[in-house]
């Protein structure tokens, strides 16, 4: 058969555009090819979701709260091991962590390894020890038990408000952690009347929180703070002297006053504040929040600061005579078994540090003389011997200057908010 010129042309195009096809095909399969050997940098590879650093795609999660009659080894038997295994993990768990610190109201986590009820076994428990710290046992042998820290950041932040009721109440309303409301009490123990504070009084502070992800976990320091009560202007500066963080005012000054190491000299220590002490009367044991001091009968008790008298007399729980002294709004003091009280001391009796306020005696429940004295900070007992009594010292002659100009940024920072 013959080709016209023109069947020739058309003939000849098509085998050219023929061969295109093929050699871009070809090239499309080897492109191919090559991303199949070589991924593109820009796919991501998505990590897995965590909690306590375990895959949560990976295990069937539930999560409770100690209950109130609840030990470790109930916990786990109640979560399906064995008695031996239970056992064993509390063993485990016992190399990292006293069991006996298991809190009611805790929260703790079981990770199973499959969904299906009658089939599923527990891999890990975990419990939170506190805001901060977790303790992660894995349920395999040999078993192993690991105490982990979550990141702890710290967020500056300035705060201020101005007091309408109460100092609490202020920090609540404006959206502050309240544990604001206690470090200024603390700060300010000396220097501001928080039982005396009224409307319009006002305060402003330099600080850090902490955060474990998004959630606060408490106050990390304040740098600085500034508090007006009664028209009276009062700024403190966390300031390191001596290898000891104290809080100091505009001038060097301390805000603090220093309490007596013990308030009566010439005696020993018999007894020692403890969470259960056998009563040497009563023959059971309950706690003892105080120190007892041994002397001879008569021996002068002191105030160990400042304060005033609220409450003196009879303690009918065995305390004996006893003079109870408000040093400010955060520390309160206990003088029991007194023989006497100083005279001329009543109730509302403002007290100096040093003052004498009564006689070691044997009154009460008591085997013989001796001083039980007791120390509350924030309505709460401190052993009195592990207490950080506030140095009343000022800034040194030598650290002056550099405490100025670091006062005076920290100042700054303050005012212009």
């Amino acid at each position: 058969m013959k080709f016209t010129p023109k069947k020739r042309i058309c003939k000849s195009l098509f085998a050219m555009v023929s061969a295109i096809l093929v050699a871009t095909s070809s090239c499309t399969k080897q492109n191919n090819i090559n991303q199949e050997v070589a991924p593109s940098d820009s796919v991501a590879i998505e990590e897995p979701t965590k909690i306590y650093g375990l895959a949560v795609d990976s295990f069937t999660i539930e999560s409770y709260k100690v209950g109130r009659n609840d030990n470790l080894t109930i916990i786990l038997m109640r979560s399906g091991l064995s008695r031996q295994n239970a056992y064993d993990a509390t063993m485990a768990i016992g190399e990292v962590f006293d069991v006996r610190n298991l809190r009611q109201g805790n929260n703790y986590t079981l990770f199973f390894s499959t969904p299906n009820d009658s089939t599923r076994k527990l891999a890990h428990f975990v419990y939170d020890v506190n805001q901060t710290t977790y303790l992660r046992c894995d349920i395999k042998r040999p078993m192993r038990a690991i105490i982990e820290h979550r990141e702890v950041r710290s967020v500056e932040k300035i705060s201020e408000a101005t007091i309408t009721s109460s100092l609490w109440n202020a920090t609540t309303e404006n959206g502050i952690n309240p544990g604001i409301a206690l470090e200024l009490s603390d700060i300010y123990a000396w220097t501001v009347d928080f039982f005396g504070i009224e409307k319009g009084d006002r305060f402003k502070v330099l600080y850090t929180e902490q955060y474990v992800d998004s959630t606060s976990v408490g106050i990390g320091e304040i740098k600085a703070a500034y508090f007006e009560s009664h028209g009276k202007k009062m700024y403190a500066f966390r300031y390191e002297q001596d290898s000891a963080m104290s809080y100091f005012d505009l001038e060097g000054n301390s805000l603090r006053k220093a309490f007596l190491k013990a308030p009566l000299k010439y005696s020993r220590i018999s007894s020692r504040f403890s969470g259960s002490r056998m009563h040497p009367v009563l023959k059971i044991r309950r706690p003892h929040h105080g120190v007892d001091y041994a002397a001879p009968s008569g021996t002068p008790v002191m105030s160990i600061g400042d304060g005033k008298v609220i409450a003196k007399g009879w303690d009918s729980k065995g305390g004996g005579n006893y003079v109870k002294i408000r040093h400010n709004s955060v520390y309160t003091t206990v003088y029991m078994h007194l023989r006497g009280f100083a005279k001329g001391l009543s109730n509302g009796s403002m007290v100096r540090q040093g003052d004498v306020i009564g006689f070691v005696g044997a009154t009460g429940t008591a085997t013989g003389p001796h001083l039980d004295f007791r120390v509350y900070m924030n309505g709460k007992p401190t052993d009195p011997l592990k207490m950080e009594a506030p140095s009343a010292e000022p800034v040194s002659n030598d650290n002056m200057d550099d405490y100025i100009n670091y006062s005076d940024k920290l100042r700054k920072i303050l005012d212009k908010q």
